[in-house]
């Protein structure tokens, strides 16, 4: 009996690493409603799928993110064809995050966003996070920047073109447009998109005020650098984590049913 049930333990292993990526990318779309960080039925939050090493998950062209379940995703691959599910991929998500997902190395989550305050920084001459504040100085080895707009995404070449100016970073600030946010899991990277979205928030405030804007000194943001350095746990887990299952929780309370 103990046998079968390590066998059985075995083969259902994958379903459930399946299923809970299923639960993380729904719970990002309700969240992002929930943060003021979607854009219509339009932007794209996507993920790999355990062990499986040609699709990703995204969400059906047409449903608001409010209304996006677990279930309700579909499996596209690399080639565009719907796999699993019912419903289309938009041409632009399939453009952009086909070829990051798999061209960048560890890019298992990719989060395309309108977010205001992020795009507001994008639609700037200089487009920087300045290192004015604790959130920002640890952001910014992690931001690529590509300035040049090229029109709608409908070729899968600009995707393999952003992936490029990617190189090993986590975050694209895209100019005239938005953002890119990545992460080796939803949990991380919808961390990062959080996170981001109030750095630029709070750089937007400290420009509006007119006043020149005072820099974190050099030799304190290497040290903060060398502090974060990634490997702080709390009860044996890493921060992003820790915050991603406290907004599950939240909505579990408000908006319950993305698990569905």
């Amino acid at each position: 009996m103990k046998l079968v049930s390590s066998a059985k333990a075995k083969q259902t292993a994958p379903d459930a690493a399946a299923r809970q990526v299923r639960v993380d990318l729904a719970a990002a779309h309700r969240l992002a409603v929930m943060q003021d960080m979607n854009e219509g039925i339009f932007n794209h939050l996507t993920a790999t799928i355990p062990d499986k090493n040609d699709r990703f998950l995204v969400n059906p062209f047409g449903l608001h993110w409010s209304e996006v379940t677990a279930s309700s995703l579909i499996e596209v691959s690399y080639d565009g064809k719907v796999l699993s599910g019912e419903g289309e991929c938009e041409r632009s998500a399939f453009c952009i995050h086909a070829p990051i997902h798999r061209l960048v190395p560890g890019a298992n989550c990719v989060l395309h966003t309108h977010m205001p305050f992020a795009s507001a920084l994008t639609r700037l001459e200089d487009p920087q996070l300045l290192p004015i504040g604790q959130t920002e100085v640890l952001m910014r080895d992690t931001i690529a920047y590509d300035p040049d707009y090229t029109g709608l995404a409908f070729d899968p070449a600009e995707g393999e073109r952003l992936a490029s100016v990617i190189g090993d970073k986590k975050i694209l600030f895209m100019g005239n447009h938005g953002v890119v946010v990545l992460g080796a899991t939803v949990a991380e990277a919808y961390d990062r998109l959080f996170y981001l979205e109030r750095a630029c928030q709070v750089q937007c405030y400290a420009m509006w005020t007119g006043k020149k804007l005072k820099h974190v000194r050099a030799g304190v943001a290497e040290k903060m650098r060398s502090q974060a350095d990634g490997t702080v746990r709390y009860y044996g887990k890493r921060p992003h984590l820790l915050h991603f299952e406290a907004l599950k929780r939240v909505l579990d309370r408000r908006d319950p049913g993305y698990d569905d």
